[in-house]
């Protein structure tokens, strides 16, 4: 074939290669033992060699239901987005849907932080992700060009993203250190008054004596966000459709 082997997708591929007994493990089974190890350790402690050392088997068994690391992170990513319940179909209210989609990314992330700064740009198209694609897409489809949804879609899926990679950081160096943000506000003052006293930072003055964003609680601070990225993309978006309207005959008295 010429241009290169033909790539072929793991959702393409039989559950298990090759002959010989009834398979002993699942892919769902491998997956979800990568996931834990993941979980608990980071990515890259879930090799083929840890796993098949989880579920009491040989790493060389695993490949012939998981070819390769890169298929492995596939199902990996996939399985994690079962996790996020998606509906079946969108609701018809493109800024709820959108909402669940952010939350649901959200925690999912954090449930699994390994998954933050994954960006796999030829990521192969398992089950779930299909779903979520259908459904977030469906959700912005009301009469925007498919390029355009494509830009929300990804502007949206950037501040879920950059907000999850910070609160991360922060409980690794909470973590590490005990740094809490309190105590490292604290610790930051007196350096943040020299500055304020040159009076030479007029804006980063205002952001200390008058931002209330820095104070609120993780929640408030995502939603707060949340809302103007959605403020963002619903002007973007065409204007709903006006309601018809009514008129009513007054009935008089004696006609």
């Amino acid at each position: 074939m010429t241009g290169g082997e033909r790539h072929v997708s793991i959702w393409s591929m039989p559950e298990r290669q090759g002959r010989g007994p009834r398979p002993a493990y699942s892919r769902a089974q491998i997956t979800e033992a990568a996931i834990r190890i993941a979980d608990a350790e980071g990515l890259e402690a879930a090799s083929m060699r840890r796993i098949a050392a989880d579920l009491g088997t040989g790493a060389m068994s695993l490949y012939r239901y998981v070819p390769s690391r890169d298929d492995l992170i596939e199902l990996m990513i996939d399985h994690v987005l079962l996790e996020m319940d998606i509906p079946d179909r969108p609701t018809g209210d493109w800024r709820a849907d959108l909402t669940l989609i952010a939350e649901n990314t959200r925690a999912a992330w954090r449930r699994h932080p390994w998954l933050v700064g994954l960006y796999r740009p030829r990521a192969t198209l398992g089950p779930n992700r299909l779903r979520l694609l259908e459904f977030a897409f469906g959700a912005l489809d009301v009469g925007v060009p498919i390029d355009e949804m494509l830009t929300l879609l990804d502007m949206l899926n950037g501040y879920v993203e950059r907000v999850v990679r910070g609160e991360i950081e922060w409980m690794r160096e909470m973590r590490q250190s005990g740094m809490t943000p309190e105590r490292w506000m604290t610790q930051n003052a007196p350096y943040v008054r020299e500055l304020l006293d040159t009076g030479r930072y007029p804006m980063f003055e205002r952001i200390v004596r008058d931002a209330r964003l820095p104070h609120m609680d993780p929640e408030e601070q995502f939603r707060y966000g949340l809302d103007r990225v959605l403020d963002c993309i619903a002007g973007a978006l065409p204007p709903p459709p006006s309601a018809p309207r009514h008129t009513r005959r007054e009935h008089r008295e004696g006609s």
